[in-house]
């Protein structure tokens, strides 16, 4: 007679005790690779515009890796939007790596869909800037878009004239659709965070508070720095009358103000009323446009698999600066090797009439330097 147990009168053997085991590993590394996964990974795939599409070829939305469900069905109403946001990813992606060049952690990505990582499991500053330069790539790319009537749900900015522009000013230039722009990047972007559902005041609440922040921070630089541009008509450039429209400012110019947010970011905690504030309340509270992070950032001077660190080694340093590029803090003080580059570059070079340069090649032998 079998022995009455928890298992419906029978006593588990080995073997399913080993498949139930393995069936619950595999469900948890599952749901690890879904959350780990990102919608930055367009960024490193191509996608294909709607006219590209093959007939009888599986949708476009099912193809593409890193989508939440909430993304894959915007994805879905949204088609020709995609291969925009895949391009606002990339210039996120850029601007980061050029932000953090001169860095221990230099916005490196890695060959799968986390596109950074397990580093970004980590709510640190880094991974704050890294949300919010992204999620200002999506506004910048789909606001353009719009004003290249790229889209058919959009067209130029329908901004009301400024009360500052003068009067002989003329209003209606076909402007970037940052309006647009805006809210289709926070109606995508944030719908990865807002379909989650964690215990009110838990730690997985507190990351996904701390990324809508960042994404929101992230939007409003481009919302906020986007400015009046005009362009001069008359004869003779006599500039006798303006038309004028909104223009979103230099991608640049966003990368340098989020960085500045960047090194003022505001640790916060989440309570237990499921709000996030601030670890020194001797500080003032973050705005809308401030960064925010949950984490203190790792040590990024050795390569470390749990955390995602890549570490320093091989990095090239600056031996005269006493700056992060320097090789006493980029190598963390492990030393760094030298060695001889060729370096070839434009030189000699002379205007002929009518109309092109011709330059010489010159080769110069240079050191440089990489840690340890």
């Amino acid at each position: 007679m079998p022995v009455p147990g928890h298992w419906g009168g029978l006593r588990p053997t080995m073997p399913s005790l080993l498949l139930v085991f393995t069936l619950a590993l595999l469900s948890t590394w599952a749901q690890l690779l879904t959350e780990a996964s990102s919608w930055w990974s367009l960024a490193m795939n191509p996608v294909q515009r709607p006219e590209m599409f093959i007939i009888g070829a599986q949708p476009v939305c099912s193809q593409l890796p890193g989508l939440s469900p909430g993304q894959r069905k915007l994805c879905q109403l949204y088609q020709e939007h995609m291969v925009y946001i895949a391009e606002g990813a990339k210039t996120g992606i850029r601007e980061c790596q050029h932000q953090f060049r001169q860095r221990r952690w230099n916005c490196s990505t890695v060959n799968n869909t986390s596109v950074f990582g397990r580093v970004m499991q980590i709510g640190s500053r880094e991974t704050a800037f890294t949300y919010a330069v992204s999620a200002a790539g999506v506004v910048n790319a789909i606001s353009r878009a719009c004003r290249e009537g790229e889209l058919s749900t959009c067209g130029c900015s329908r901004t009301a004239r400024p009360k500052d522009l003068p009067r002989d000013w003329l209003w209606g230039g076909c402007g970037d659709n940052v309006e647009y722009g805006y809210r289709f990047a926070k109606e995508f972007v944030d719908a990865r965070e807002r379909e989650k559902n964690y215990a009110k005041g838990s730690e997985e609440q507190g990351r996904v508070l701390m990324n809508l922040q960042n994404n929101e921070a992230g939007r409003r630089a481009v919302y906020k720095m986007a400015d009046v541009a005009c362009k001069c008509h008359g004869v003779s450039g006599s500039c006798s009358l303006k038309t004028c429209w909104l223009q979103l400012a230099e991608f640049r110019k966003v990368g340098d103000q989020l960085k500045e947010k960047y090194d003022s970011a505001a640790a916060v905690r989440i309570t237990r009323k499921g709000k996030l504030e601030l670890v020194n309340s001797r500080f003032s509270p973050p705005t809308p446009e401030d960064l925010v992070y949950v984490d203190p950032s790792p040590d990024y001077c050795l390569r470390n698999e749990t955390t995602g660190s890549l570490g320093t080694q091989g990095r090239l340093c600056n031996k005269t600066s006493e700056g992060m590029d320097g090789c006493e803090l980029m190598c963390c003080g492990r030393g760094y090797d030298q060695f001889k580059s060729v370096q070839v570059e434009r030189c000699h070079c002379r205007f002929h009439w009518c109309c092109f340069v011709k330059c010489k090649k010159c080769t110069e032998i240079v050191d440089q330097y990489i840690c340890k």
